[in-house]
């Protein structure tokens, strides 16, 4: 009895397999996925002073060379709060105690770019957020007259009682934030560390900018 033929089998309808167009939209979209991931990071770094100009901010534009990898990251340069009293230690304080930012501490014998500026008069402290946080404060130190611009900054060489403090309330401050206050009375070279105080973490942003009241 002749055998009977099997119909040959069906091969699974193509629909059901990923054509090379829906592999490369898949692929995209798994790229896009982790593309997102990398440059969503950043949203946790944070800010630094443009006005006047930081050091972290001369390292971003390369007009001071050999910085290290703040000159992507000038944001970062974030730290234990409480200063004066806590914080970052002396000699470490325009790093935020933080080594990866350390070129910021190193006076390179008083060669930093400094802003000038004229003690006793009003002027605009701005800063550039790249995540706004609640904010406690913002406070601005200078150094004392007499201070040793060669050596890295310390509490010694500070007035630790600041010259201008921002109460901000715990609110969030806008990306391009600034406010005014009166510049201190002061003669020759000196810094100024600015400090952000953050509400909600134990951390706060430090900025260190070299000054000149002439």
């Amino acid at each position: 009895m002749p055998s009977r033929l099997r119909p040959p089998r069906r091969l699974p309808s193509s629909r059901k397999l990923p054509t090379p167009r829906a592999r490369t939209l898949v692929l995209a979209a798994a790229a896009s996925a982790g593309l997102t991931v990398v440059v969503a990071a950043p949203a946790f770094s944070h800010g630094y002073t443009n006005t006047p100009v930081s050091r972290a901010l001369f390292c971003k534009q390369g007009t001071v060379k050999d910085c290290g990898e703040v000159k992507y990251e000038p944001q970062s340069v974030e730290g234990p709060k409480g200063f004066p009293k806590s914080g970052p230690r002396d000699g470490t304080i325009c790093a935020a105690g933080d080594s990866r930012w350390a070129p910021l501490d190193d006076p390179r014998g008083g060669q930093w770019p400094a802003t000038s500026l004229t003690g006793g008069q009003s002027y605009t402290f701005a800063w550039t957020l790249t995540a706004a946080h609640s904010t406690a404060s913002f406070r601005y130190f200078v150094t004392k007259d007499g201070w040793d611009y060669k050596r890295p900054v310390t509490r010694a060489a500070l007035d630790l009682t600041p010259f201008l403090r921002l109460d901000y309330g715990n609110k969030q401050p806008p990306r391009d934030f600034s406010h005014s206050g009166t510049l201190p009375v002061r003669h020759g070279r000196h810094l100024i560390v600015a400090v952000w105080d953050i509400a909600d973490t134990g951390n706060a942003f430090y900025q260190c900018s070299d000054v000149d009241f002439g």
